[in-house]
């Protein structure tokens, strides 16, 4: 009966690592399932301590390959970024999901009390958080970007820097985009809010993190941010190919590539990181850190940066 048990846990957690190994993200459940890809340990451990106690030797090597395999891709995606040109501007970045604009009232609180330059600000209702944005933080950030929208389809990008209209990746919950002026260099801007992977969503979900990545690398040579709630971890092989286009996660080169910002409730013990600051190689990164806001089900996600010459 132990060998039975630990051989159902082994292949199913063998048919995520397949997909893992084969850079897809395939169909449901695996896109939901990879975003939780270390805690895939927890089953093949179950399942190798199964084996053993079953005397199944087959599914010993079974469940110490799947292991390794685990223990091999839960290590951070990509390299890390060294600028090698003098820095010329120092400064801070924020990004946070309101969820539907319930957290507007932590988010003024913790931008009062971290000062970010950046603000990128996901499902920000037309009825309360644009309003109240606009009301209290109007005068500390003159230069704004937005996609008006109802529940989730808001979205904002504030800035101290001035800020040049850009078009932003079309979507079906609001990604603005816009130029900032960072002491007379110019820096990309976008903010990044695609649709959940949910099994009913796998398509748009998929469209929008490619149109992300087709942004990314058109400006290649541009010092670029891109920052919001991606829904999709480093796990995901459509998030690996923004990476891929010369991106470097902020968290990642701070040492929290695997802080989790999602579900809130149940950070910093269990969850995902789906909230990502991607910069350019231009930037290197001092310090990152997740901050809880009341109301809202994800962590903000606050990065101080510098931007070097080339």
């Amino acid at each position: 009966m132990s060998a039975w048990f630990a051989g159902l846990l082994l292949a199913g957690v063998s048919v995520l690592v397949g997909c893992r190994i084969a850079d897809t993200d395939a169909v449901t459940p695996v896109p939901q399932l990879l975003a939780f890809l270390p805690w895939l340990l927890v089953p093949t451990g179950t399942g190798l301590l199964l084996a053993l106690l079953g005397r199944w030797w087959v599914g010993v090597v079974w469940g110490v390959v799947v292991l390794a395999l685990l223990a091999w891709f839960v290590e951070p995606y990509g390299k890390d970024s060294e600028p090698s040109g003098p820095a010329v501007a120092s400064f801070r970045v924020l990004t946070s999901n309101t969820q539907f604009g319930r957290a507007t009232d932590a988010l003024l609180a913790a931008v009062r009390q971290q000062r970010p330059d950046v603000v990128f600000v996901q499902e920000c209702d037309n009825r309360r958080c644009d309003i109240a944005l606009r009301r209290e933080l109007a005068g500390a950030y003159p230069y704004r970007q937005s996609v008006d929208g109802a529940g989730s389809q808001g979205s904002v990008i504030l800035s101290r820097f001035p800020l040049e209209p850009a078009p932003g990746v079309p979507a079906a919950m609001g990604m603005p985009g816009a130029v900032a002026d960072v002491h007379g260099h110019a820096v990309r801007l976008q903010l990044a809010h695609p649709m959940p992977p949910v099994p009913s969503g796998l398509g748009p979900w998929r469209r929008e993190l490619e149109r992300l990545r087709d942004f990314a690398a058109a400006g290649r040579g541009t010092p670029t941010i891109i920052a919001g709630d991606f829904n999709a971890s480093q796990d995901h092989a459509a998030f690996r190919r923004i990476l891929d286009t010369g991106l470097y996660d902020a968290a990642r080169l701070a040492g929290h590539d695997r802080a989790p910002s999602w579900p809130s409730r149940t950070t910093p013990v269990f969850g995902v990181q789906i909230d990502h600051v991607l910069l350019t190689g231009d930037f290197s990164v001092t310090r990152a850190r997740f901050l809880t806001l009341t109301g809202s089900d994800h962590r903000a996600l606050v990065t101080d940066i510098t931007l070097h010459r080339r």
